[in-house]
């Protein structure tokens, strides 16, 4: 068993052998970077967020190392990302952080799937976005006029997101 401290203090047990799941873990034991390789650290991620990582983890790997797959997993997952936009957001920073690419994969389509659904103006909306162009858009507006053979009176919307940071996103108009 090892231990994981969440940024607030508290403590989860878990099996290592689904923890070597998080290729941050992983390197940590395989490496002796932590103080004490029973005991390691997770300071950016809080305990509500490393819980249901936690979860996830206990889920979808199995105790023998290996991707659990079963008819439930898919219902699990589409529970899972049923969350508020800053629980979403926090997630996807601890996803990055314990280096779990199922879950980054998971967030970022379920992120992706979010974007689709909304017109421009709720996206602008939601993300807290202004209508300012800077340079870069304006000349990724142009590339991307030419490509597409759209005059500039049509409305084009070009959406990026770095999943890095979930919250840069530009938009132009």
């Amino acid at each position: 068993m090892i231990f994981l401290k969440s940024s607030d203090g508290e403590t989860f047990e878990v099996e290592e052998s689904v923890m070597v799941e998080l290729l941050t873990i992983k390197h940590m034991i395989e490496n002796n970077c932590a103080d004490d390789p029973i005991h390691i650290p997770i300071p950016n991620v809080t305990s509500p967020r490393l819980a249901k990582v936690i979860e996830y983890c206990k889920r979808h790997f199995t105790a023998d190392g290996t991707t659990a797959i079963d008819e439930d997993l898919k219902l699990f997952d589409d529970d899972f990302v049923k969350v508020d936009r800053g629980t979403l957001y926090d997630l996807v920073r601890a996803a990055n952080e314990l280096k779990i690419k199922s879950l980054l994969e998971l967030i970022s389509q379920t992120s992706t799937d979010i974007i689709l659904e909304k017109i421009q103006q709720e996206i602008r909306k939601a993300f807290r976005m202004t209508e300012d162009h800077n340079a870069d858009a304006e000349e990724e507006e142009e590339n991307l006029s030419e490509e597409t053979g759209y005059s500039s009176d049509v409305e084009v919307l070009y959406v990026g997101i770095d999943f890095d940071w979930l919250g840069q996103i530009y938009c132009i108009e």
